[in-house]
């Protein structure tokens, strides 16, 4: 029994790793209590140990906690390329949010709890990196509660304005009902199957006759939970509310991470639980209980429209950001409603270029909310020239979330229409191409107000401090690079598309 929990251990080293840290975050907080500058420092340390584990992680298959004791010989955890590919993008953005955090005003405003935010940031991160290997509904639903709490208290964590305390509570009502809900769904499908595990579960699907109508429902009810991560419509009330609400460093993460998180979940939801046969050319073909990809085709039409339509309206620069990832994850969903591997590599890509180009608009409206204290569209008029380095990079990481060429944005989103129209999804294809034009609408009249709209008074040049230049260019040389010489991250994306399961 040690031997198999020593070696189970070392399958989980980043996992670990970011447990340690998260106790010597609070540990630090503890001792250090009046100069709390080291916590971030350490968070920083702890997060580049998980990421480099992380990578190490790439090309394993194993099961990890395969004894009786925890669950049966599959195991709660699946160690694979797929997981291991989704933990380096959480791990990384974690390590930009870390630095974000640190320019945050809103963040220094509330130095003397920063020990108790890191502290959450770290459990948030960890919930995640259980959230995207777990191969047990019980360990999908545990990891899920231990992101949520974290990002609950962290959604209203600086408490500055009435708003931050609304954003937390609604985001606590809203994840409560989906969490209730989906737990409801696991427990007839336990019912059902008398298993937890997910491929447990296809092998009993597999094998037994089950009621109809009973399945089709516990699967409409977990799909809720995961909807609710995913930001997709009708599961998206919270998410414009609580993204204008938290502090923009949550706001950023939330929209990238938890995200990426949640769709994790999902792929291997369907790739293990409900496949019936895998093709040599990568189409899957699902047990035929459910009509998963009908279900997955409305939902994503739905999710890309509202987002874009109702992102034309938002004058708030964070509440139309907020309405723009929902739209993303309308496009991500319709990759993954191909059923096929050439839909999840164009998942796996975008998801890299979408963190790289989302946190980058994040940041930049959160220095001119910094040095304005506003974030209303009307405040940026002619900002561009007064701050041309800050405007022209705005104007590049809107581009790239168009999808234009020759940024990284254009590659991510061929992908995603080449594999919808790789599965015969025509007419799908077309819906999707009209939103990414109504999405040029929105993302071009900020442009406008940087560069072409009247100010009633010159706004002043915006001073940026090496370290806040520095971070814009991480992200910002990356959005045009793959744009221009994709071949690595494509690569990277095909060799970790191996996913444990039948």
């Amino acid at each position: 029994m040690l031997e198999n929990l020593i070696t189970d251990a070392h399958l989980i080293i980043p996992e670990i790793i970011v447990s340690v840290t998260l106790l010597l975050v609070v540990l630090f907080d503890l001792i250090f209590n009046k100069d709390k500058s080291i916590i971030p420092y350490i968070s920083v340390i702890g997060l580049f140990f998980a990421l480099y584990y992380a990578i190490q992680g790439i090309g394993q298959n194993s099961y990890a906690f395969t004894s009786e004791a925890f669950s049966n010989k599959y195991g709660l955890l699946a160690i694979d390329s797929f997981g291991s590919y989704f933990k380096i993008l959480i791990l990384i953005t974690s390590i930009l949010i870390v630095f974000f955090s640190k320019a945050s005003s809103e963040i220094q405003k509330i130095f003397d709890r920063s020990g108790e935010y890191y502290a959450l940031l770290m459990g948030m991160v960890l919930g995640m990196l259980f959230m995207v290997s777990a191969s047990d509904l019980i360990m999908i639903y545990l990891s899920m509660e231990l992101l949520s709490l974290s990002s609950y208290v962290l959604a209203g964590f600086t408490k500055l304005r009435d708003r931050n305390s609304e954003a937390s509570l609604k985001y606590l009502i809203y994840g409560a009902v989906s969490s209730g809900l989906m737990l409801f769904g696991i427990s007839l499908v336990y019912g059902m199957t008398g298993n937890t595990n997910l491929i447990a579960v296809n092998s009993v699907l597999r094998s037994s006759s089950i009621n109809i109508l009973t399945y089709s429902f516990s699967i409409i009810l977990i799909f809720v939970g995961i909807g609710f991560k995913m930001s997709a419509v009708p599961f998206h009330f919270w998410t414009p509310d609580v993204y204008e609400g938290s502090p923009i460093s949550i706001t950023a993460f939330l929209s990238v991470a938890s995200k990426a998180a949640g769709f994790a979940v999902l792929i291997r939801l369907l790739r293990t639980t409900f496949l019936l046969d895998l093709s040599d050319t990568g189409e899957w073909t699902l047990l035929n209980f459910f009509d998963w990809q009908t279900l997955l085709i409305i939902i994503s039409i739905l999710t890309m429209t509202l987002g874009n339509f109702v992102a034309l309206w938002q004058n708030n620069l964070k509440r139309m950001l907020a309405y723009s990832s929902i739209a993303h994850a309308g496009y991500m969903l319709l990759a993954v409603a191909t059923l096929s591997d050439q839909g999840i590599l164009a998942v796996m890509i975008h998801f890299l270029v979408y963190m790289l180009m989302n946190i980058g608009a994040f940041y930049i409206v959160m220095l001119v909310a910094n040095k304005t204290g506003s974030e209303d569209i009307n405040d940026y008029n002619r900002l561009g020239y007064a701050s041309p380095f800050l405007g022209v990079s705005l104007s590049i990481f809107l581009i790239s979330l168009t999808g234009l060429p020759p940024l990284a944005g254009f590659i991510s989103k061929l992908y995603i229409f080449l594999a919808v129209i790789d599965a015969q999804l025509i007419t799908v294809a077309v819906i999707a191409v009209i939103n990414s034009v109504v999405s040029l609408y929105y993302y071009v009249r900020v442009l406008k107000h940087l560069f072409l709209s009247k100010a009633k008074t010159e706004p002043s040049p915006l001073k940026l401090s090496a370290a806040e230049v520095v971070f814009i260019l991480i992200l910002l040389v990356p959005t045009i690079l793959f744009g221009l010489y994709f071949t690595p991250m494509i690569e990277f994306a095909k060799n970790s598309l191996s996913i444990l399961g039948y």
